[in-house]
């Protein structure tokens, strides 16, 4: 007379799971490893007690959904990775232009103007554009007059209060506008040239600005 194995599926398969751990450090379950326990569970199952083919169906279906979800990380990264190159090589064709960012000083152009747009919250009766030199003396004042809400663009021609050219070089800038709850300081976007471009190691994108410094891709309000 035959004896029947007493041993249930679930010791089976927690004993492999076990011996598993000790042939191999790995605490990753992959497809060969599932369907070896899975053979496992079946072989020492009770002949009088087997397993239900509910569950083993269900058993197929959570590895199959789980293997799927692997081969769609799999395809995220590889389309994560495509992105990062494709703004790589956008970011690189910026070398050599202008761009305009969030800065509140920079340097002059080539042709010895500055440009940049001022983003007003609400439209004002009068705006005015003050540039200030490295010793943060007044060197121009332009009067924009009444502007509405949105982007007011704006140009320094390079002169000062007199009509004299100004030295090459790095200037702040700032707006002032006028409200009924009296003046506010606004920030300023100026065009900068870009110089080079940085890729970190973690894919990130960086743009080195002439006189600016630094500055993210994701930065960048406008490319001219």
């Amino acid at each position: 007379m035959s004896t029947v194995n007493s041993t249930s599926a679930t010791d089976a398969l927690s004993q492999y799971a076990l011996d598993s751990k000790k042939a191999t450090p790995s605490n990753e379950l992959g497809k060969n490893e599932f369907l070896e326990l899975m053979l496992a569970q079946l072989n020492n199952q009770s002949p009088l007690d087997p397993q239900d083919n509910g569950e083993f169906i269900a058993q197929l279906a959570q590895f199959s959904s789980l293997e799927e979800m692997q081969g769609l990380n799999s395809t995220v990264d590889s389309l994560g990775s495509q992105f990062r190159s494709s703004q790589a090589l956008q970011a690189s064709a910026m070398v050599g232009r202008s761009v305009l960012v969030n800065a509140a000083s920079g340097p002059m152009l080539n042709d010895g103007t500055m440009a940049g747009v001022v983003d007003l919250p609400g439209s004002t009766s009068s705006l005015k554009i003050n540039i200030m030199n490295k010793a943060g003396e007044l060197v121009r004042q332009i009067d924009m007059g009444q502007q509405y809400t949105g982007q007011v663009a704006f140009k320094w021609d390079g002169l000062d209060q007199s009509g004299n050219p100004m030295p090459f070089g790095s200037y702040s800038i700032n707006a002032e506008a006028k409200y009924s709850s009296g003046n506010e300081q606004l920030n300023t976007m100026l065009s900068s040239n870009v110089d080079s471009v940085s890729l970190g190691r973690d894919g990130s994108i960086t743009l080195n600005l002439a006189g600016v410094g630094k500055v993210a891709l994701a930065d960048v309000r406008q490319i001219n």
